[in-house]
């Protein structure tokens, strides 16, 4: 690592540069608008019609605004003061302050801000548990956002995707399948920074299944957010260009996202629990 710095002082450092392209990162093109819109569909399925919601690692804000736009009340953690400062002027300019009732610095592996059963339901959305190296420390965060929500409660995390990884270094960077970093990605999913991106952990699908095995929850979906689209901009972009035929892609996209070879594939995996009502 950097200098000997930790991962979190990588990732931190890295989103403190890129707040900006942050926020613009989920609506840039149709392609981009995927991982957005197919959570925001799945969420749809299993939130409560109204609640508080807790948006953990939530970055400069995307979730936490459009769901308190949708009526939720809202407290966004991040542990990146960048990303916080600048959320909160976008929370001002969307006019949803009402229901945003937290802006907190923390981390998603140390909730110790919140109160056992505290919310309706506790997401972690875009990879912030991919950027946690630590084995251990996942399951520190996974048994936090699992505290935190109450019984019959949501808990909704997206990661990062080991096997489109490697194949966006066969199709733009082939030349890194040279590099001991490809097989060390491949074998074990770990990145630890220095090339492009920040510290990041990429989840094979059953990766992201096992951490919530043997717990008191019941999967609810587990689901590609790019599906089919994965990897390919141009093509979803230009297909975006045609409102019909977008619609029939689209309806494709959500009849696929779901099968396992998909899932797999895909840019980002999302999976949605609800916590029991009673343990069992």
């Amino acid at each position: 690592m950097d200098g000997g710095a930790t991962s979190a002082e990588l990732v931190k450092s890295y989103y403190t540069e890129s707040v900006r392209s942050e926020w613009r990162r989920l609506i840039q093109g149709a392609k981009q608008r995927l991982e957005m819109e197919t959570t925001l569909h799945f969420l749809a399925q299993s939130l409560p019609e109204s609640g508080l919601i807790l948006d953990a690692g939530g970055g400069p804000g995307r979730y936490t605004i459009e769901l308190a736009r949708r009526g939720y009340d809202m407290v966004l953690l991040d542990m990146t003061p960048a990303n916080l400062a600048f959320a909160q002027r976008q929370i001002k300019r969307a006019k949803v302050q009402a229901n945003v009732h937290g802006v907190v610095e923390g981390t998603i592996v140390d909730l110790a801000h919140f109160d056992d059963e505290s919310f309706d339901a506790a997401l972690c959305l875009g990879g912030p548990l991919s950027h946690v190296l630590d084995a251990g420390a996942r399951t520190q965060a996974v048994d936090e956002l699992l505290r935190v929500v109450k019984p019959g409660g949501v808990v909704a995390v997206s990661v990062m995707g080991r096997l489109s990884v490697l194949a966006l270094e066969l199709a733009l960077f082939p030349e890194e399948i040279d590099m001991p970093v490809h097989a060390q990605i491949r074998d074990t999913g770990s990145y630890f920074g220095g090339s492009g991106f920040t510290a990041c952990h990429f989840f094979l699908p059953e990766e992201l299944t096992q951490l919530f095995e043997g717990r008191d929850v019941t999967v609810e979906a587990l689901v590609g957010l790019e599906g089919l689209s994965a990897r390919l901009n141009k093509a979803t972009n230009r297909t975006a260009r045609h409102p019909e035929r977008w619609q029939r892609w689209l309806e494709t996209h959500l009849k696929t996202c779901t099968h396992p070879a998909v899932v797999g594939m895909s840019e980002h995996l999302l999976i949605v629990v609800r916590k029991e009502e009673t343990p069992r």
